[in-house]
C-alpha cells in the first residue's frame, strides 16, 4: 500500500513554525528593551527625578502635608519619570498632576511646581497665582532662578544640577534646608 504525502502541507507546517518562533522571539526581545532604559534621555529624566524628589526632601512647609502634591505646568523635557508617580524616601506619596499655567488652583492644588516652557506672560501669571501661599517653584532650565523660581534645574549630559534663588527661598514660605543651599553652591561652582 502507498501513501501519497504532499511536500506542499509539510513546507506550510514547517514555515508556519518557523514564523511563530520568529515572532516568539521578537515578542521576548521588544520586552526586553521595554524594561530597560532605552537611552541617555530616559537616564536624565531619572537623574531629575532623584534632584526633584531630594529637593522636596529637603523642604519644610508651614503645614507638613501628608501627601505631596507636585504639579507640572507648561511643556517640559524631563518628567516623563515624574508622572508616573512616587514615593519620597521617607514613605511620603507625591502625588503628580499637571495643570494649566491659567489654572485658578494652583496655589491652592499644589505645594512644589515644577515648570517647564513658559512664554514671559505665562510665568507672570504663575508667579502671581503662586503669591501669597507656601509653595515651593523648580523650573527645568533657562534663566528663570532671576524670575522667581526657588529652584533652576541644569540637565547636563552626564549630570543634574541645580541653582537656589535665595531670594524667592525667602518670601516662598517654605523653608529649605541649609544643606541644600551649601550643595547647590558646591555642584554651581564646579566646571
Amino acid at each position: 500500500m502507498s501513501v501519497a504525502v504532499s511536500t506542499t502541507g509539510r513546507f506550510w507546517g514547517w514555515r508556519q513554525f518557523c514564523l511563530s518562533a520568529l515572532f516568539c522571539l521578537s515578542t521576548h526581545i521588544s520586552i526586553a528593551q521595554d524594561a530597560a532604559p532605552t537611552g541617555a534621555a530616559d537616564q536624565r529624566a531619572q537623574a531629575v527625578t532623584q534632584v526633584v524628589l531630594g529637593i522636596l526632601s529637603y523642604a519644610r512647609w508651614p503645614v507638613e502635608p501628608e501627601q505631596l502634591r507636585l504639579c507640572i505646568v507648561g511643556p517640559t523635557e524631563y518628567t516623563d519619570d515624574l508622572v508616573k508617580g512616587t514615593t519620597q524616601a521617607t514613605g511620603r506619596p507625591v502625588l503628580v498632576q499637571r495643570l494649566l499655567a491659567s489654572s485658578p488652583a494652583l496655589g491652592s492644588a499644589c505645594d512644589a511646581v515644577y515648570i517647564g516652557k513658559l512664554s514671559s506672560d505665562e510665568r507672570s501669571r504663575l508667579f502671581t497665582a503662586l503669591s501669597g501661599h507656601a509653595v515651593l517653584s523648580i523650573s527645568e532650565g533657562g534663566d528663570q532662578c532671576t524670575v522667581g523660581s526657588l529652584f533652576c534645574l541644569r540637565v547636563a549630559d552626564n549630570q543634574v544640577s541645580f541653582e537656589v534663588n535665595l531670594d524667592s527661598v525667602a518670601r516662598s514660605g517654605v523653608r529649605i534646608h541649609p544643606s541644600v543651599l551649601q550643595l547647590s553652591r558646591r555642584r554651581s561652582a564646579q566646571p
